[in-house]
């Protein structure tokens, strides 16, 4: 199988095609990506060489780039995305485009060149805040909270509709919040590991009470090949991990495991409609493919601290330029960057 990777030089993605190549040797891999400033070709370092594996710079906006880079390939797994939630909420344009346009992009050609499977790697934000006690299943409905996950949601919908109105063969997986090596460190967790490791302050956003449901990316990886191998089409699979976990217990978590104050937590200014909960069901893929998480939250959450205490190379590499300047706007400078986006109302003398 000749699969087109999208978005495979970032973090999920250069995670699925290393697993992807230790485990499929017939398989062939073509790595689809803009490079902007998540993806890092680092990430992919130990298999450059691999000849059953191949890179390609382009934009997934760009029909003609992507008929080239698709040409001959028998699946797509559609991972790239503008994946973080401040940023669609500082600048959601970019969110839009790439993750609407560009998945509709990626439809038409694959449509034109009659792929056989089209993975579309989507998320848990997409069914929005859940109370305590609800998990939520494939049926659920859609309610997205920030630009990027209304944009996440509209291509899960376009993928459907390619399903229901041309027969695509279309499947739609949708996952918790993943964490392992080489994420980006605007994320979570590596935001906070890296911080302790440090000694400087860990930004926690509002009360810290927010509810995550963690999942390993290795984990996420094999859901993830699990449906390109057996999944059906039209379906959507839920891969989430089974510790729903708040803010403020994870990052004490962190702190307790590289054996730094709490002194270093730091409250911040809360992000405009944050979502207080997410929890997934996952009994479908579970049942129908007989995938289930592998790594606990505990034994995960270490082994991540481990990985980026051995590669400071790699963080150094990730940390300058662009990320800095983001890091200072949007955490340093934290209050007067929301007022730029929700101004406070004044009222007229006139």
């Amino acid at each position: 199988m000749k699969i087109l990777v999208t978005g495979g030089a970032g973090f999920i993605g250069s995670n699925f095609i290393r697993m992807v190549l230790s485990l499929r040797r017939g398989f062939q891999i073509v790595n689809f990506d803009k490079l902007t400033y998540a993806g890092n070709l680092a990430n992919l370092q130990e298999i450059a060489s691999d000849p059953n594996y191949s890179f390609i710079k382009g934009d997934i906006c760009h029909g003609g780039a992507v008929a080239k880079a698709m040409s001959g390939c028998d699946a797509v797994v559609h991972f790239a995305a503008e994946s973080h939630v401040d940023r669609s909420i500082y600048e959601p344009a970019q969110a839009i485009e790439t993750n609407i346009t560009g998945t509709f992009v990626l439809l038409q050609i694959a449509r034109e060149l009659k792929v056989r499977r089209f993975v579309h790697i989507s998320t848990d934000e997409v069914y929005g805040d859940l109370p305590q006690g609800v998990a939520s299943d494939e049926g659920f409905l859609l309610r997205p909270s920030s630009p990027y996950s209304a944009s996440k949601a509209s291509s899960d919908l376009l993928v459907g509709s390619f399903v229901r109105t041309f027969n695509f063969p279309g499947i739609v997986t949708r996952a918790s919040n993943n964490y392992g090596a080489y994420q980006f460190p605007e994320k979570f967790i590596p935001l906070m590991i890296m911080n302790a490791l440090d000694d400087k302050p860990l930004p926690v956003y509002g009360d810290g009470l927010q509810q995550r449901d963690w999942l390993h990316v290795e984990d996420h990886c094999r859901g993830i090949l699990a449906v390109l191998e057996n999944g059906r089409v039209g379906e959507v699979y839920n891969i989430g991990g089974t510790d729903v976990v708040d803010n403020l217990t994870m990052v004490r978590r962190i702190l307790k495991l590289v054996n730094k104050p709490e002194s270093l937590i730091q409250y911040v200014v809360d992000r405009p409609g944050h979502d207080r909960r997410y929890a997934l069901d996952s009994s479908k893929i579970e049942k129908e493919l007989g995938w289930q998480p592998k790594h606990s939250l505990e034994a995960g959450v270490r082994d991540t601290i481990d990985w980026y205490r051995a590669n400071t190379k790699w963080i150094a590499g990730v940390r300058g330029g662009e990320y800095r300047k983001y890091y200072e706007k949007y955490y340093e400078n934290r209050s007067s960057s929301l007022q730029e986006i929700a101004p406070a109302s004044k009222t007229s003398s006139n």
